[in-house]
């Protein structure tokens, strides 16, 4: 016996609007992370709530930045990029780094550089310091792939900030 339903082919279904989209995607948490780098000497950084591993062996991890980002152009010139995860109580700091406009690295931020010259921003729960591997345009965001080189947790035990429904906030286990 066959089914009654009929498949419809995915080029036959119109594309869903960026909206709806978007609508759907806000019901999906995300974690916080902010990416810095050093470009010729000048720090430059970014939010991004694409982030996630994507392999063990080698070890690699990916984010997405969208090609209207005025910190891409940079940010895509340089070869190692830290990557930090978020704590509940860092969202002042993950919406400077969202923010258009503002010295992103000027007080209240503290940071220094590490032994590699890729800016570390204090008071993270972890970081990661990675070799760009891959960088490949993929609709309207850049696909960024990382080889972790280096990381250090620095605070297990806090809870992460993520990204839900437009708004910041923390997460607690039951």
């Amino acid at each position: 016996m066959g089914n009654s339903h009929t498949a419809v082919r995915p080029a036959q279904r119109p594309p869903i609007a960026a909206d709806q989209f978007r609508q759907l995607l806000r019901h999906h948490p995300a974690g916080v992370v902010i990416v810095t780098a050093d470009v010729a000497g000048h720090p430059v950084g970014l939010t991004a709530t694409s982030f996630t591993s994507v392999s063990l062996d080698p070890p690699l991890v990916s984010f997405y930045v969208a090609t209207t980002s005025s910190t891409w152009p940079r940010l895509s010139q340089a070869s190692l990029f830290g990557v930090h995860l978020l704590s509940a109580d860092q969202t002042e700091l993950a919406t400077r780094f969202a923010a258009k406009g503002v010295d992103r690295f000027a007080p209240p931020t503290r940071w220094s550089r590490d032994r590699d010259g890729v800016p570390a921003l204090d008071g993270v729960t972890a970081r990661l310091v990675c070799s760009r591997a891959a960088t490949r345009l993929i609709g309207d965001h850049w696909l960024v792939v990382g080889r972790v080189v280096a990381g250090t947790v620095h605070d297990p035990r806090r809870s992460p900030l993520l990204y839900h429904r437009g708004s910041f906030g923390g997460f607690t286990p039951f």
